[in-house]
């Protein structure tokens, strides 16, 4: 009886959509099943707005509630809104968009609730080029090849259309002059013949408002002949624009932060929140903090890839959503790539969402491409176990900063203890570890508030050493430029230790440092060729000969006035000839920024 039902109750919902009321009459006999009497049963029910807005209205709630919160996260309200869009069936009904109204914005209701999603789906399937590949395989050579760089929808009724000769992509030779004449389908509008090069020419259209343009492109010799050539038709859609999707999160990465030696999450350049995609993200100028053997698969760089909101730069990365971790190792490399090499990420996100990672070691003149691989609502398993890990690591070094004593960190440890017993219990279970995460997630914030406490008090004794370090290494080797930066130093020291700032202290800290290393490089450079001269056969030198002859002509330099690169050079060849051992230190696998 129940699915006898559903037609009329089908029905009655989308009467109701349009109308006030609507009459259930049925036949009878049309409804299978008898009362308590025997009888048939027939129906002769009126149903009203207030009727369907009381057992719709819980439903349509839910999923306004959804709505509101999506708006929420984003720091928006329904004000805020453009327009809201109404896609499917349900959503014409008045009770529906009554309660939009009430508690976001009043609806847009220009657009056909029905077919509103294939229309976007064809408008956007019209902005997708076809691949290089695929364009390779169809071209004719023979033909002039032309590229026509038209936007594929706008809401201008005149557009500017860039059309240029690709000779790298045809056979034989292209005639002295090429005119180029574009037409449009209707023929009412054409533009004439306008010469074209490989350089390029712009040729301005006209469109019919509305409707979807179509362009024929015919080409001509300075005879006025005929030339082939493709494409020989565009088209270009008036009266809306496509809009791109957006990143939903920030996409980054975890580092070693150069001045603070924490691990945190950073944005990757061009990868924020809500930027349209594709779009190509870059981060130049990592450091490695290890030297990477060639064939050794245990040596390696490890690239973390973090999804995170709008506030997550500067955050522990594991409060962010963990993507995948790239790793490359002496496997992957040609040849040694030093200690405190240079590294520069190029991150290509394409329209799907998908994303590459490209990592270009200049010291190698060597690029790695890796494709990061998207799994849904599944957490990496090593990758949970070694946060476990460095959150224990975490609570060491809160022991070693006096915190011992502090009753929440044996909390804190009994916590953890805990964590690995429900980590090993559920390693292969999704909700499990799941589980483990939130709960280590809340862990590390109670780390971090105790790290709060003593933070600024390390951080102002680190920054008055490196000051001092500073003005004495000027006085020695300074001038009047390099006096004036020191004083400016000094002054935002001061005004840095009287806010207490623990953010501007650490960004003041890493400028001072850099400045230092700036102005001692030199007799940094110095001091290691004198420690290989001295300790010359601590070393187990691959080519000891070659060795003590740079080592002897860095000694002789410093001797004779030396060049700051000169010296340089000589160091990273003797370095490539000190055998590599492992170096203790705090995941020394992730890049330093």
């Amino acid at each position: 009886m129940r699915n006898a039902m559903k037609f009329y109750a089908e029905e009655t919902k989308v009467k109701l959509s349009f109308n006030d009321t609507h009459n259930i009459l049925s036949d009878l006999g049309d409804i299978p099943g008898e009362d308590d009497e025997g009888e048939e049963f027939e129906l002769d029910i009126t149903v009203t707005q207030a009727d369907i807005e009381k057992a719709l209205s819980p439903v349509f709630q839910k999923a306004i509630d959804v709505s509101k919160s999506l708006l929420e996260r984003n720091n928006l309200n329904g004000s805020s809104l453009d327009s809201l869009i109404l896609v499917g069936g349900p959503t014409f009904s008045p009770v529906l968009r009554k309660m939009l109204e009430a508690q976001i914005c009043k609806p847009d209701t220009s657009a056909d609730p029905m077919t509103v999603v294939s229309t976007g789906a064809a408008l956007y399937a019209s902005t997708i080029d076809v691949s290089d590949e695929v364009r390779e395989q169809t071209r004719d050579k023979t033909k002039i090849q032309l590229e026509i760089a038209n936007e594929s929808s706008t809401v201008e009724t005149e557009v500017y259309v860039p059309i240029k000769i690709l000779a790298d992509k045809m056979e034989g030779e292209i005639p002295e002059k090429v005119y180029v004449e574009v037409t449009r389908g209707d023929k009412a509008w054409a533009s004439g013949k306008i010469e074209i090069n490989t350089i390029g020419e712009v040729v301005e259209i006209q469109l019919n408002e509305g409707k979807t343009n179509v362009f024929e492109v015919a080409l001509y010799d300075n005879k006025g002949n005929v030339l082939e050539g493709e494409p020989s038709t565009f088209s270009v859609i008036q009266g809306s624009k496509i809009g791109y999707a957006t990143l939903a999160y920030n996409i980054g990465i975890e580092i070693k932060n150069r001045s603070t030696g924490k691990i945190i999450f950073t944005t990757i350049k061009n990868l924020e929140k809500n930027q349209s995609i594709p779009t190509v993200g870059t981060r130049n100028g990592l450091k490695t903090q290890k030297q990477i053997r060639p064939g050794m698969d245990s040596d390696f760089i490890k690239i973390p890839v973090y999804e995170g909101e709008h506030n997550a730069e500067g955050t522990r990365a594991i409060f962010n959503e963990h993507v995948t971790d790239i790793i490359i190792s002496g496997v992957d490399l040609p040849s040694l790539l030093p200690e405190n090499s240079d590294v520069d990420l190029t991150v290509n996100v394409d329209r799907s969402e998908q994303i590459t990672v490209t990592a270009y070691f200049p010291y190698l003149d060597f690029s790695y491409e890796a494709n990061v691989e998207r799994t849904v609502s599944s957490i990496d398993t090593s990758w949970l176990e070694n946060e476990i890990r460095k959150a224990k690591g975490s609570v060491s070094e809160l022991k070693r900063d006096g915190n011992a004593h502090d009753t929440r960190i044996q909390e804190i440890e009994n916590d953890l203890e805990e964590l690995e017993r429900t980590f090993e219990n559920n390693r292969n279970d999704v909700d499990g570890k799941q589980e483990v995460l939130r709960n280590l997630r809340k862990t590390l914030k109670t780390i971090d508030e105790i790290n709060e406490t003593t933070e600024w008090p390390k951080l102002e004794e680190t920054l008055k050493e490196e000051f001092y370090r500073l003005e004495k290494a000027n006085k020695d080797l300074g001038n009047d430029q390099s006096t004036q930066v020191v004083t400016q130093f000094r002054s935002q020291l001061d005004e840095v230790i009287r806010a207490k700032d623990v953010k501007l202290g650490s960004i003041l800290l890493e400028e001072i440092e850099m400045f230092f290393f700036k102005l001692t490089e030199i007799y940094q450079f110095i001091g290691m060729i004198r420690n290989f001269n001295n300790n010359f056969g601590d070393y187990s030198w691959s080519n000891s000969t070659k060795a003590k002859q740079l080592v002897n002509s860095g000694m002789e330099k410093i001797a004779y006035g030396p060049d700051k690169e000169e010296l340089r050079q000589i160091l990273i060849s003797l370095y490539d000839m000190i055998p590599i051992t492992e170096r203790p230190g705090d995941d020394d696998s992730v890049l330093v920024g």
